[in-house]
């Protein structure tokens, strides 16, 4: 059974965010899924990742591709995981349900802090996932670093 985290921006971007969750995600050996709500965001995160230095390369792809299953890291809006992906990271108020949290080795929530909308979103998530039984764990980075602010 997996767990929610939950990862509050307040000072990194998301993109900042987001590479280095995927970097600590593939060296737990775990393919990755990045859901988001809308392609051109996504293309954005694609262009983002592609452009990190080179020591810090992150192999990932757009889903609906020929080679989506081999991706290591495949970012997409949709629900399915075609690269085996045991470890789902949601962004811009993407939705997770339940079942995928028990199923899967690690769910991240990543949202800015700065945006209402997506704080907003991210409470009800916490809500909605607690009450169906899953553990979570919500992380702020308010203090300039990483620190557990709660557990459930």
């Amino acid at each position: 059974m997996g767990a929610a985290f939950f990862y509050h921006l307040t000072r990194s971007s998301l993109d900042e965010a987001l590479s280095l969750l995927i970097d600590r995600s593939l060296g737990n050996g775990w393919r990755v899924a990045v859901r988001g709500t809308d392609a051109g965001r996504l293309e954005w995160l694609d262009q983002k990742l592609w452009m990190g230095p080179e020591e810090q390369f992150l192999p990932h792809g757009m889903a609906g591709g020929a080679h989506d299953a081999l991706q290591p890291v495949l970012l997409t809006t949709g629900t399915e995981r075609p690269n085996d992906a045991v470890c789902l990271m949601a962004i811009d108020r993407a939705n997770v349900a339940p079942d995928e949290v028990n199923t899967l080795n690690r769910v991240c929530i990543v949202f800015d802090g700065y945006d209402y909308d997506q704080l907003t979103h991210a409470r009800g998530q916490w809500k909605s996932l607690t009450d169906a039984g899953c553990s979570a764990q919500y992380w702020s980075e308010e203090s300039g670093r990483w620190e557990k602010k709660a557990e459930k």
